[in-house]
């Protein structure tokens, strides 16, 4: 009777390991959406642990055909030949379980890595923004116009590890097609908004430049023709203390 129980307990744990597989295995899953991709992950949390709770009554079991193959050699040798069989099963339907939980909770981790990505890049792109609009209405001074060029280029230095971040996770999840198209739109309102902003501060940096440029070269002149002025003065000045006549002078100073 204990060897008809035991082959019956068996019969019913590979029964078991037949429905799990079926259900969290050989389901064809879309991940649409992150809210399907997240439900997904907590499923296949709670396979893991359902799974793994289940060594205690394999354990059973196996304690349970070894002490009636003491007793009874010939039965506990049928049942022990049935039990490789279950737990070669159940060992493979533990690493698959495993191995696929370990793989969703990598694409979701790689899916809040990108928005992490996607967060710190818009935050850049905002401060661009707000930069090359501070240059829109400058005084008409060197050093408003000289700031303004250094604190858009201080922007512009921006390093392109995140992006490459961005491009790199994004085209992952695609290539999986795990939320390819909300990827897919976010990737392309973010790369246009950036090429857009990346265009139009280059091209306000390059005008900030040639109006330094023409405010330095006028200084310049400016600063020449004050010396000039200075000495000839100076130089009228002194023709004057000596009281020398205007005829006398040279035609210039004339």
């Amino acid at each position: 009777e204990k060897a008809v129980n035991l082959k019956k307990d068996l019969a019913e744990m590979q029964e078991w390991m037949t429905q799990a597989e079926e259900e969290y295995l050989e389901k064809d899953f879309e991940y649409k959406s992150p809210e399907e991709l997240e439900n997904a992950v907590e499923e296949m949390k709670r396979a893991k642990e359902d799974v793994l709770q289940k060594e205690v009554r394999v354990k059973i079991l196996k304690d349970n055909i070894k002490m009636l193959a003491t007793k009874v050699p010939s039965s506990g040798q049928d049942l022990a030949t049935e039990l490789n069989i279950v737990l070669e099963n159940y060992q493979l339907l533990c690493n698959r379980i495993r191995g696929k939980c370990h793989t969703l909770e990598e694409v979701w981790s790689c899916w809040i890595e990108l928005l992490q990505y996607l967060d710190l890049e818009t935050a850049w792109l905002n401060n661009l923004e707000e930069r090359v609009q501070m240059t829109g209405n400058l005084p008409d001074k060197l050093d408003a116009v000289n700031d303004a060029l250094e604190s858009l280029e201080s922007v512009l230095r921006h390093p392109a590890d995140n992006r490459t971040q961005i491009r790199e996770l994004g085209q992952t999840l695609i290539d999986g097609g795990i939320l390819d198209d909300i990827i897919s739109e976010k990737l392309e309102a973010f790369n246009a908004r950036y090429e857009e902003l990346s265009h139009l501060a280059v091209s306000r940096q390059i005008t900030l430049e040639q109006q330094l440029q023409t405010m330095r070269e006028t200084d310049h002149m400016l600063q020449v023709l004050q010396e000039d002025l200075g000495d000839l003065d100076r130089q009228l000045t002194s023709y004057l203390t000596d009281r020398i006549d205007a005829f006398q002078m040279p035609q210039e100073a004339q």
